[in-house]
C-alpha cells in the first residue's frame, strides 16, 4: 500500500525544480587532442599508476579500453598523464645528452615514440566507444520517455474507467511499478512527466475513494520513508566533496518522487524540511562553480599578461649574443610560469594557448635567424684566419729576422681583431697559426748569443729575494706584510731568466717561501693564484717567442672563460626546471647554486689573468 499516491500535493509540485539548478556539472570529455595541449603536461599521475613503465601503461590501457568505458574513465585519464610524464622526461634527457655532446639546441628533434602512436590509437578507440555509449544512453532516454507517456495515458484511462475497484486498483499498482522501473528520460521532459503523473495519480485517488484504512497505512509508510530521506539530505551538508553531494541529492530527489504522499497536515512541513536541506546543498554547489569560474577568469588574465609581455619584446633592440641570451632566460621563465597557471574558461582556453604559442614561435624564429647570422660571421672569420695561417707559414722559414719578426707580430695583432670561429674549428686553426709562429721564433732564438752571464746574475738576485721573503719582519701588520710581499713578487717578475737547470728549483724555493708567508698572513687562494700567475707570465715572456706564448695563453684563457660562462648558463637554466617542493629538489638547487658561485669566482680570476697578460703585451 506504500506505493499509493496522495490525492493532493500542492507543496510538492515544485520538487523537480531543485534538479534544475543552473549549475552545470563540469566534466570534460577525454580526447586525444587533450594530450597535446600545454595544460595536460601540468598533470602528474599519482599512486601506483605513476610507477608503471611505458610498456605497462600501454598494456593496462589496452585492457581498460576493452571494458566499460564509463567505469574505466578515471583510470584511463591517469594512465594517459603518467605516460606523458615519462615521455617528457625521456625527451629532456635526450636533449640534455644532445647538448652535452656539442649539439645546437635548435637542431634537436625528439625521435618518434611508437608507444605514443599506439596509445593515441587506443584513446581514439576509447573516444569512439564513449561516443557510442552516450548515443545509446540518449536512445534509451527517448525510449523511456515514450514508455512513460504510455503509462500516463494508461493512468488517465483508469481515472475514466467504470470497472471493478479491485481490478482498477491492481492496474494502478502495476502502472506504479512499471513507472519506477523506467529510469532516465531527457531532462527537458522530466518535470512535465512527473507533474502529469502526479495529477492523474491524485485524480485516481479522488475518483476511487480508497478506504481510510489503506490510505492511513500508505500515509504512515510514506511518512517514514520521506522522513528518512530528509535526514539523509541533511547529513549530506557534512559531505566534503561538493560534487558528490550534489549527485547524491539528485538520486534522493528521484526517490522522493517515487514515494507516495503523506497525510495532508504533515505534507507542507515535511516538504519544507526536505526542500530547505536540498537548497543548502544546491547553494554550496552553485558557490563551488562560481568560485571555479572566478579562478578560471583569473587564470585567463594571468595568461593574457604573459602573452602581452612576450609580444611586447623589442626584438630589433637585441643586437648581441648576450642580449638574446638574457632575453631567452626571461622568455623561458615566462614559459615556466605559464605551466603553473591552471585552465582558463573553456571558450577562451584554446584561443589563449594559440596566442601564447604564436608569440613564443615569433620570438624563437627571430632568435634562430640571429644565430644563423652569427654562424655566417664565424664562417667568414674562419676564412680570414686560414688566410693568416697561410701568410705565417710562408714566413716561418725566413732568415730575415727583423723584417719577418715585424710581419709575424703584425699577423698576431691582426689575428686578435678577428672574431671567434665555431668551437669545432677553434683549436685546430689556432694550433696551425701558432705552430708556424713558434717555428720561426725558435729558429731565430738559435741565432741569439748566449746570455749565461746575465742568467747567473739573475739567479743570484732571485736567491737574494728568497732570503728577503724568508726573513720578512713578523712584527709588521698583516696588510703591511702583504704589501711588502707583493713588492718582492713584483721585483721577482722584473728579473730575467736564470740557467735552465736552476729554473725549476729556484722557482719552487721562491714560491714555497711566499706560500709560507701567505699561510702565516692568511691570504686567500685566489690572491695566491694571481700572484703565482704573474710570476709565470714573466717566465713566459722571453723575447719574441715569449710573446707568442703569451698570445697562446691568452687565447687559452679566453676559451676557458667562455666554457665557464656556458657552464654557469647551463646550471642557471637547469635550476628553473627544478621544484623545491619535489623530493630532493631543495638540496639539488643549493648544490647548483654553490657550483654557480664557484664558477663565477673562477671567471673573475680568469679575467684578472687576461688583464695581466694584456699588461705585458702592451
Amino acid at each position: 500500500m506504500s506505493d499509493i499516491l496522495e490525492t493532493n500535493l500542492p507543496a510538492e509540485e515544485n520538487a523537480g525544480k531543485l534538479e534544475e539548478a543552473n549549475v552545470p556539472e563540469v566534466t570534460p570529455e577525454i580526447t586525444v587532442s587533450d594530450m597535446e595541449t600545454e595544460d595536460s603536461t601540468d598533470t602528474v599521475a599519482s599512486g601506483a599508476v605513476g610507477k608503471l613503465s611505458k610498456e605497462e601503461i600501454l598494456s593496462k590501457l589496452s585492457d581498460l579500453v576493452e571494458v566499460s568505458v564509463e567505469e574505466s574513465r578515471s583510470e584511463i585519464e591517469s594512465l594517459k598523464q603518467a605516460y606523458y610524464k615519462i615521455r617528457r622526461n625521456e625527451v629532456e634527457e635526450l636533449k640534455k645528452t644532445f647538448l652535452e655532446n656539442g649539439g645546437d639546441e635548435k637542431d634537436f628533434s625528439a625521435p618518434v615514440d611508437e608507444i605514443e602512436t599506439q596509445i593515441k590509437n587506443l584513446l581514439n578507440v576509447y573516444k569512439e566507444k564513449r561516443a557510442a555509449l552516450v548515443a545509446e544512453e540518449e536512445r534509451v532516454k527517448e525510449a523511456n520517455y515514450a514508455l512513460k507517456l504510455q503509462l500516463i495515458e494508461q493512468l488517465k484511462q483508469l481515472t475514466e474507467s467504470q470497472e471493478d475497484f479491485n481490478k482498477l486498483y491492481n492496474d494502478f499498482k502495476d502502472i506504479q511499478n512499471r513507472w519506477k522501473e523506467v529510469k532516465a528520460v531527457p531532462q527537458e521532459f522530466a518535470n512535465e512527466l512527473w507533474k502529469n503523473y502526479q495529477i492523474y495519480s491524485e485524480k485516481f485517488y479522488d475518483i476511487i475513494k480508497i478506504n481510510n484504512q489503506f490510505r492511513d497505512y500508505d500515509f504512515k509508510k510514506n511518512l517514514e520513508l520521506k522522513t528518512a530521506l530528509c535526514e539523509t539530505v541533511e547529513k549530506l551538508e557534512e559531505e566534503p566533496d561538493i560534487i558528490s553531494a550534489f549527485h547524491q541529492l539528485q538520486k534522493l530527489h528521484q526517490q522522493w518522487k517515487e514515494i507516495g504522499p503523506v497525510s495532508k497536515e504533515l505534507r507542507e512541513e515535511l516538504w519544507t524540511r526536505f526542500k530547505n536541506a536540498s537548497t543548502a546543498i544546491n547553494k554550496k554547489h552553485q558557490a563551488h562553480f562560481e568560485g571555479l569560474k572566478s579562478r578560471e577568469q583569473e587564470n585567463l588574465d594571468a595568461k593574457t599578461a604573459i602573452c602581452e609581455e612576450i609580444e611586447a619584446i623589442d626584438m630589433d633592440a637585441l643586437k648581441t649574443f648576450k642580449d638574446w641570451e638574457e632575453m631567452n632566460k626571461q622568455v623561458i621563465a615566462l614559459q615556466e610560469k605559464w605551466k603553473t597557471i591552471g585552465f582558463a574558461p573553456k571558450k577562451a582556453n584554446v584561443k589563449i594557448f594559440e596566442r601564447f604559442r604564436a608569440a613564443c614561435d615569433a620570438y624563437f624564429n627571430r632568435k634562430n635567424d640571429f644565430y644563423k647570422a652569427i654562424k655566417n660571421d664565424m664562417e667568414r672569420n674562419l676564412e680570414l684566419k686560414k688566410a693568416l695561417c697561410e701568410k705565417a707559414e710562408a714566413l716561418k722559414d725566413s732568415t730575415d729576422w727583423k723584417d719577418s719578426t715585424d710581419k709575424l707580430i703584425a699577423l698576431q695583432k691582426e689575428w686578435k681583431t678577428i672574431g671567434s670561429v665555431a668551437r669545432k674549428h677553434s683549436d685546430t686553426i689556432w694550433k696551425r697559426f701558432i705552430s708556424a709562429c713558434d717555428y720561426f721564433f725558435e729558429q731565430k732564438n738559435k741565432n741569439v748569443s748566449s746570455q749565461k752571464s746575465v742568467e747567473q746574475d739573475n739567479l743570484a738576485a732571485k736567491k737574494q729575494l728568497i732570503e728577503k721573503v724568508n726573513s720578512l719582519d713578523e712584527s709588521l701588520k698583516a696588510d703591511q706584510a702583504v704589501s711588502v710581499l707583493k713588492g718582492l713578487i713584483a721585483e721577482w717578475n722584473t728579473i730575467g731568466h736564470v740557467p735552465f737547470k736552476e729554473k725549476d728549483k729556484v722557482y719552487k724555493e721562491f714560491h714555497d717561501a711566499v706560500d709560507k708567508q701567505f699561510d702565516r698572513l692568511k691570504v686567500g687562494q685566489a690572491e695566491r693564484k694571481m700572484q703565482s700567475f704573474r710570476s709565470s707570465i714573466t717566465d713566459m715572456n722571453s723575447g719574441e717567442k715569449g710573446k707568442n706564448k703569451l698570445y697562446g695563453e691568452r687565447e687559452r684563457l679566453m676559451r676557458y672563460y667562455e666554457r665557464l660562462k656556458t657552464e654557469v648558463q647551463t646550471y642557471e637554466n637547469n635550476i628553473g626546471f627544478l621544484s623545491v617542493s619535489s623530493k630532493g629538489g631543495s638540496g639539488l638547487v643549493k648544490e647548483m647554486e654553490r657550483k654557480i658561485e664557484n664558477l663565477k669566482e673562477e671567471m673573475a680570476l680568469t679575467v684578472k689573468k687576461i688583464d695581466a697578460i694584456d699588461e705585458n703585451l702592451e
